[in-house]
């Protein structure tokens, strides 16, 4: 059965110099989740250019703004996207893996896979089948704490498995890097979902199982049927829902995510 998601955002940022500015904040069009409406309002000197985001999965808005940048975006998005069980799905062999799946079983940035290979075959042994993901998201769940704050834009993955806290970006990289580290492809995913308390954008992973990508998140607040992907990437770098090329000042942001 389908779910409709209704989506509320605010930005509201303050530039003192002539700033360039990458926007990604629009639920994508994607065969499981249909955009029934969407609106976004930019003030700004220009309709901004539109670019493809990674993978083709959604767009992202360049935007040059001088003073103040308020941003809106608000959509219903119908959710056809079912809660599997991925217990029993096989874990496919490297020499089979498509192109696309191949640089997320690399290192990256905020996510060291090749420093926890040893760990994760020693906690999880040689992972076949998606219960294997499902031993790392429990094993994340039961020993990280989800505190805010204590993580910041610098945070990897090596970072919150020592210090055992952070926030929805942090456990989505851990999930990402351990199944690296087991060999699974694995990709960070922005989204919003229904869930998520505060409220805010929202990150989860996806890890390439079946022939297919499979939602997992390691906080629990997400479910897989009312979850919007806004876009994807190697990790939290390549999907900000707004980079600025300059300084930028904090004045609101606002995020509802309601089951219609």
């Amino acid at each position: 059965m389908s779910r409709q998601l209704s989506i509320d955002v605010l930005l509201d940022y303050q530039f003192d110099a002539a700033t360039d500015l990458l926007l990604q904040i629009e639920a994508a069009p994607l065969p499981e989740q249909r955009i029934l409406d969407a609106r976004i309002d930019i003030t700004a000197d220009d309709a901004g250019t539109r670019i493809a985001a990674l993978d083709a999965i959604g767009e992202r808005i360049w935007l040059h703004r001088q003073g103040r940048l308020q941003v809106t975006y608000r959509a219903r998005v119908e959710i056809e996207r079912a809660s599997l069980d991925i217990a029993p799905l096989a874990v496919t062999a490297h020499r089979l893996l498509p192109g696309e799946t191949i640089p997320y079983l690399m290192p990256s940035r905020y996510c060291p896979s090749d420093q926890f290979q040893s760990f994760t075959l020693r906690k999880f042994g040689e992972i076949t089948t998606g219960a294997g993901v499902l031993a790392i998201r429990d094993w994340i769940a039961e020993n990280v704490d989800y505190v805010p704050g204590v993580s910041d834009s610098g945070t990897d993955a090596t970072d919150t498995f020592v210090r055992r806290q952070g926030i929805c970006r942090d456990y989505a990289h851990l999930m990402v890097t351990l199944a690296r580290a087991a060999g699974l492809p694995a990709r960070f995913v922005s989204v919003y979902a229904a869930g998520v308390k505060p409220q805010d954008f929202h990150a989860v992973a996806q890890v390439w199982l079946a022939g297919s990508w499979h939602i997992v998140d390691a906080t629990g607040m997400a479910r897989c049927d009312e979850t919007a992907i806004i876009g994807v990437g190697r990790d939290a770098a390549d999907v900000p829902f707004l980079t600025a090329f300059g300084f930028a000042r904090f004045n609101d942001q606002r995020v509802s995510v309601t089951v219609a």
